[in-house]
């Protein structure tokens, strides 16, 4: 089992929306990492990084993803961070991942001031650059396809990597 696609990409991408969308055109479930960890942890993400600090954080999202991309046959979308971990990034290289390409000034118009997301508390749109800049090699070394999301509709996104998948 092996889950039909893995979306990764920064803070406002669109991983949850669109991933949400392609695993309803693929007739798939859909799961994100994230909601995943605030399910089995009981408590917000931002408080796991305020409590237990952001190294917690990455040991629980990189057992998370392990397990969904061994037990998961849907769409899973993973958090911004999740390519941080050479360990995920091995992983990938055996799946279909998708890499949701966004530039500054849509990720910023997409996540607002940051709330709910520990990293951009401070100076979200410095903060944001800074991890566009940081982990975009990343994003495009494990991705099988990459697709640019500005200035489009998240359906349009979604029709475009199910048919990408089909081919």
């Amino acid at each position: 089992m092996a889950p039909a696609a893995v979306v990764v990409g920064a803070p406002g991408a669109g991983k949850s929306t669109v991933g949400e969308a392609v695993a309803a055109l693929l007739g798939v479930p859909f799961a994100d990492t994230d909601a995943i960890i605030v399910a089995r942890e009981g408590r917000p993400i931002p408080d796991i990084f305020v409590d237990d600090g952001e190294d917690a954080f990455r040991a629980i999202e990189r057992a998370t993803i392990a397990e969904s991309l061994r037990d998961f046959d849907g769409v899973l979308a993973l958090g911004g961070g999740a390519v941080l971990s050479e360990d995920t990034r091995t992983l990938l290289r055996e799946h279909t991942v998708v890499y949701l390409s966004v530039e500054l000034t849509d990720a910023l118009k997409r996540v607002g001031l940051g709330g709910g997301r520990p990293l951009l508390a401070m100076n979200p749109r410095a903060t944001l650059k800074y991890l566009l800049d940081q982990r975009r090699p990343l994003y495009a070394e494990v991705a099988t396809h990459t697709v640019v999301t500005d200035g489009r509709e998240p359906d349009d996104i979604a029709a475009e990597i199910a048919a990408l998948l089909k081919s």
